[in-house]
């Protein structure tokens, strides 16, 4: 967890339901990532310019990149090779180079990026621009833009499906899901696409994430001024209803079985857990103070809550449903990541 009011990362033992240890890093941490495919974590420290790499077998700091001004967040390719740093303050793209620890591109993209997602398969880098309300697409390979869509005021969120063919973006300052078809290359049984906007689909107010099940089939916006979440087909791009949940919903997660979301209740200091299958909302469990950024441990046994206004984290049980404990964080938490180790 980063910890942005105490310039530190928190590493939790989530077997033994411990604090493991409190790693300083930057100034201000807010995003973090882990690497797929090694056994490392990667913290932005927006007011240093800068990522921190963290070993999470030492769970020490083992190098630190300089990127451009206020980075953000940061996304890993599937190879764990490259890394993608949204920088806010300079209005470009970092790209560093992870075996080498070093920036090899810097990509000019819109005003203010938050978010930069690469695709599954690496064919493109998603964009949302949040002070232009636009989105980028660049080709990775080339490192330029290839593609600009405006039209998305206060873009924030990036989701993409598994098969890399689409992006949903998340205009929080307005109540729409731009989608964005990403382009493919000709096959003995499809023609060549380019990028293209699909559609722009009305779901509540002020959509803050957009939240896909596992095997991609839908997709659900945490609409915070809305107090609600909107359901999302993704095949043909089609809300397909809008309900009522909590109090500020910010975050979400789906359950691997894809039957169930777990979604944080900023206002009400609760997560609420909505049936996908039956359409409803089944229960509210209290948790801390500003419960926001979610996640799910490896085996889908507890569910991990970032309280930002109570510091703490909130471990719920989801097999009985209940609070089980909360385990200390350092001041104002925001990202979470859960690492599970890769045996070398």
């Amino acid at each position: 967890m980063t910890n942005s009011g105490s310039n530190t990362v928190t590493a939790l033992d989530v077997v033994n339901l411990r604090q493991d240890r409190v790693i300083a890093v930057g100034r201000r941490p807010v995003g973090i990532a882990a690497n797929p495919a090694r056994n490392e974590v990667y913290a932005v420290n927006a007011d240093s310019s800068s990522v921190s790499v963290i070993d999470t077998a030492s769970n020490q700091v083992v190098a630190t990149i300089g990127v451009d001004r206020t980075p953000y967040s940061i996304d890993v390719a599937q190879d764990g090779r490259t890394a993608y740093v949204a920088n806010s303050g300079a209005n470009d793209v970092s790209v560093i180079d992870l075996d080498r620890r070093r920036v090899t591109a810097t990509i000019g993209v819109g005003e203010g990026p938050g978010v930069a997602r690469i695709t599954p398969d690496g064919s493109a880098l998603v964009v949302s621009n949040q002070k232009s309300g636009s989105v980028s697409v660049v080709d990775p390979k080339l490192y330029r833009v290839r593609t600009f869509f405006s039209g998305c005021p206060s873009a924030t969120a990036v989701t993409i499906l598994p098969d890399s063919t689409k992006a949903f973006i998340a205009c929080s300052g307005g109540h729409q899901v731009m989608v964005i078809g990403l382009a493919r290359a000709a096959t003995a049984s499809m023609s060549a696409k380019p990028d293209r906007l699909l559609a722009f689909l009305d779901v509540g107010a002020t959509p803050t994430s957009v939240v896909l099940k596992p095997d991609g089939g839908e997709a659900f916006t945490t609409n915070f001024n809305g107090n609600s979440i909107s359901e999302i087909a993704t095949g043909n791009n089609e809300v397909g209803g809008t309900y009522q949940v909590g109090m500020r919903p910010s975050q979400g997660v789906v359950t691997q079985d894809n039957s169930l979301l777990w979604v944080s209740d900023f206002a009400s200091g609760a997560v609420s857990l909505y049936s996908i299958d039956d359409g409803r909302l089944l229960m509210n469990v209290s948790v801390g103070e500003g419960p926001d950024a979610l996640a799910l441990s490896a085996a889908g046994h507890l569910l991990l809550v970032v309280d930002s206004r109570s510091n703490d984290l909130a471990v719920v049980r989801t097999k009985t449903r209940a609070l089980f404990t909360l385990l200390p964080l350092g001041k104002q938490p925001s990202g979470i990541v859960v690492k599970a180790f890769l045996v070398q």
